[in-house]
């Protein structure tokens, strides 16, 4: 066992889309770390958010930020459609860049440090799994503005976290993402139609993990990018097949097909995914889960419900 060498402080932490997946999961577990947390919501409301947009810094109904006197602000909202991004790029830009500037100068008001989450389409693809250390090249819109986006965080917050994360999935309300719709459909026997990538490969994320990795590097005052994934590296039809083990009599109809036959509007990066080995060395004893745990802890939660 190390020797724990830092120290645990109470922080006060503004999240910047708590409705959401990864902000969601950061605003329960730091508020059962201890810490005073304000999560918001913007399009849509869920318990225990505020309103704040963050396109109008002044818009009377926000929620207000320089009151709190947020020690951290977290910024989890973004447009994250990458094909609507393709032909939006005005909306695009708006929603990724102009709110994460919004964001940066009102974190310099508040004299707060600045966490960003991005993504590994900063990256083509071509030589994945990645480095921090990896030579960026975005290859779409959404891919251009989420880099300008980060960049601009490193450049203007001091000792500001970036963290990259792709493929995320987990708890939600909604339950929007990949893992989390498959499951419902099994759950509910309804037939699942899926025409996914076979060459499209990444390092998925459980949202719980992230926000448990974003919470030590903030009690510990680090700063930087930290590349942030679980321990399966799987293309999109090997991570629907994982899932649909878990639903033996699950209907579905599964497609492999290739990203260039899809024509999809926006180019993705092929070899994604993270070599998390800048956070793997300075947190050794941290164990990141998989889509495996994450099914069998979510399977029995619901057998003992």
């Amino acid at each position: 066992m190390l020797p724990l060498l830092y120290k645990f402080t109470s922080m006060k932490v503004f999240i910047s889309g708590a409705s959401g997946l990864v902000g969601g999961n950061c605003l329960k577990h730091f508020t059962e770390m201890g810490w005073e947390v304000v999560g918001s919501y913007f399009s849509f409301q869920t318990e225990n958010t505020v309103f704040y947009d963050t396109l109008i810094p002044e818009q009377p109904g926000n929620f207000d930020v320089k009151a709190f006197a947020p020690d951290v602000i977290v910024h989890c909202g973004a447009l994250t459609h990458v094909d609507y991004c393709e032909t939006h790029v005005e909306e695009s830009y708006e929603k990724t860049v102009q709110s994460t500037i919004n964001l940066i100068a009102l974190a310099k008001e508040c004299n707060s440090k600045m966490v960003y989450i991005s993504t590994d389409y900063v990256f083509d693809g071509e030589h994945g799994p990645y480095r921090e250390d990896a030579p960026v090249h975005p290859i779409s819109v959404y891919a251009e503005h989420k880099l300008e986006a980060e960049q601009l965080v490193l450049k203007e917050i001091p000792d500001a976290l970036v963290l990259r994360v792709t493929n995320v999935y987990g708890d939600e309300v909604r339950g929007k993402n990949f893992v989390a719709r498959i499951v419902d459909q099994c759950i509910n026997k309804q037939k699942l139609t899926l025409k996914l990538p076979y060459d499209q490969y990444a390092s998925p994320a459980n949202a719980w993990d992230i926000a448990r990795a974003m919470y030590v590097l903030l009690r510990d005052g680090k700063g930087g990018i930290y590349h942030i994934g679980g321990t399966d590296y799987v293309n999109r039809v090997e991570l629907a097949l994982r899932v649909l083990s878990y639903f033996p009599d699950a209907e579905y109809e599964l497609i492999p097909i290739s990203t260039a036959d899809m024509k999809q509007p926006a180019a993705r990066p092929l070899l994604g995914g993270f070599v998390k080995m800048k956070f793997s060395n300075e947190y050794p004893e941290f164990l990141f889960g998989n889509v495996d745990s994450y099914l069998q802890a979510k399977l029995a939660q619901m057998a003992g419900n």
